[in-house]
């Protein structure tokens, strides 16, 4: 009954799954930001061994810089908690993706490790808060009934950038330095903002009703409804980031691969997961959100603890492990997100979400920093208490399942009902396609 919930029409939008090209443009341009700012995340962990000697770093300092990222990220959503949903949608997000162009850029020009922790602090400030903002965009211009869906679009991004980015990422990285994939990541950026400024609507359905004060607006986002959400992404990132940023040195020492197998790993995962996403999406809507979430979240557990506990192997069994993990981690976000951007109401939204952002980024920071605490390195290169990292991440992954129990479609009263553009309604949205395409 409680699935059966999630799927209910609101009223006042159409009938049936499909997408309309607006609707498709819209999550194309989102998709393009969101792949900018999944390769900037990203592409920091498979160049770790690279980073570290060529930076002159050790596992724990490379630990910081990767959550360096994070805690800016959290410290941001927090002050940005009370103001983000006072201004349009497409304002807010060019200039959040501006800043994470700036930070990318940074990165490129960083020649040690403190100017290369300062520019990740910028690049999470922004990115941080960017990459939840692209939810709140969803959330506001798609129903219930088509949100799983369009979360799934949105998050083939990953897929993209996990195909065509990181292993052209590792290989430039391995070639022509580790700065080298981050100054060709911020120019492309630079394109994808200007094209998202000409097709990018204005958003401003949201702020038809917006009167709450600081106070107030602190007040719902303490709601148990909200905490509940918090609680659960805390445990979904612990069970990704507490092996994440070791899993590229992991793979090279401990296994016995070579760095330019790396680009193999990420390649078959990355392409599974560009088909097996979108599905997941559709999976999510049909039969709803905290069983599809439930059943990819288990497999996940049972990937991590196969995974963490490998020895030396050859490429290819090592590719199917790698490859499952990947289409079982990436896909229980899909539902996830999609669970956690219903949990609040359309004028919350922006606030909520970067309260959630807030808190993501200061799990990865904590996964992280546990990583660091729990994981050493030996003479002779090998990482130790991997294994250890793995039982945390699993463990936190099985209390995921159980706390995705609690999480509730927000539910509009009488009182506080408001009208949420959505693309196809939307004439601005309509005409700016229109312009484009002609």
């Amino acid at each position: 009954m409680e699935d059966d919930a999630e799927r209910e029409i609101s009223p006042g939008t159409r009938p049936g799954n499909s997408l309309t090209r607006a609707e498709w443009l819209l999550l194309l341009v989102l998709a393009a930001v969101q792949f900018t700012h999944s390769m900037d995340f990203m592409v920091m962990m498979p160049l770790g061994p690279q980073c570290r000697q060529e930076l002159s770093i050790n596992p724990q300092q490379f630990a910081i810089v990767v959550s360096s990222y994070g805690f800016s990220a959290a410290i941001a959503g927090l002050l940005a908690a009370f103001f983000i949903d006072r201004f349009d949608r497409k304002i807010t997000l060019l200039v959040l993706y501006a800043g994470l162009i700036t930070g990318t850029l940074l990165c490129a020009l960083a020649p040690g490790y403190w100017t290369l922790m300062m520019a990740r602090i910028v690049a999470g400030a922004f990115g941080g808060i960017g990459g939840a903002f692209i939810l709140v965009i969803i959330g506001d211009a798609f129903p219930e009934m088509r949100r799983g869906r369009a979360t799934g679009v949105v998050m083939t991004a990953f897929s993209i950038a996990s195909i065509a980015g990181l292993p052209v990422g590792i290989m430039l990285g391995n070639r022509f330095g580790v700065r080298t994939p981050f100054g060709i990541l911020g120019l492309f950026g630079l394109a994808i903002w200007v094209v998202a400024f000409k097709v990018l609507p204005p958003m401003r359905g949201h702020l038809e009703r917006r009167r709450e004060s600081a106070a107030e607006t602190l007040a719902m986002l303490r709601q148990p409804a909200h905490l509940r959400a918090y609680a659960f992404m805390i445990m979904l990132v612990m069970g990704s980031f507490t092996i994440a940023p070791h899993f590229s040195d992991f793979l090279v020492h401990n296994v016995g691969r070579a760095k330019d197998d790396l680009a193999y790993v990420y390649l078959c995962g990355g392409l599974l997961t560009f088909v097996t996403l979108p599905l997941v999406g559709r999976c999510a809507d049909r039969f709803g959100k905290r069983w599809v979430f439930r059943l990819m979240a288990g497999c996940t557990l049972v990937t991590i603890l196969v995974l963490t506990n490998l020895e030396a192997a050859p490429l290819l069994p090592l590719l199917v492990i790698t490859t499952l993990y990947w289409i079982f981690t990436s896909g229980r976000w899909v539902p996830a997100m999609a669970l956690v951007t219903s949990s609040a109401l359309p004028r919350y939204r922006g606030s909520f979400m970067s309260i959630n952002a807030s808190l993501q980024q200061m799990a990865i920071g904590l996964a992280a920093v546990v990583a660091g605490a729990v994981i050493g390195e030996a003479e002779s290169g090998e990482l130790t208490g991997y294994k250890a990292a793995g039982l945390i991440a699993a463990v936190s992954t099985g209390i995921s399942m159980l706390l995705a129990g609690g999480l509730r479609v927000a539910q509009e009263t009488a009182e506080t009902s408001m009208a949420v553009d959505s693309p196809d309604d939307s004439p601005v949205l309509a005409q700016t396609v229109e312009d484009f395409v002609n």
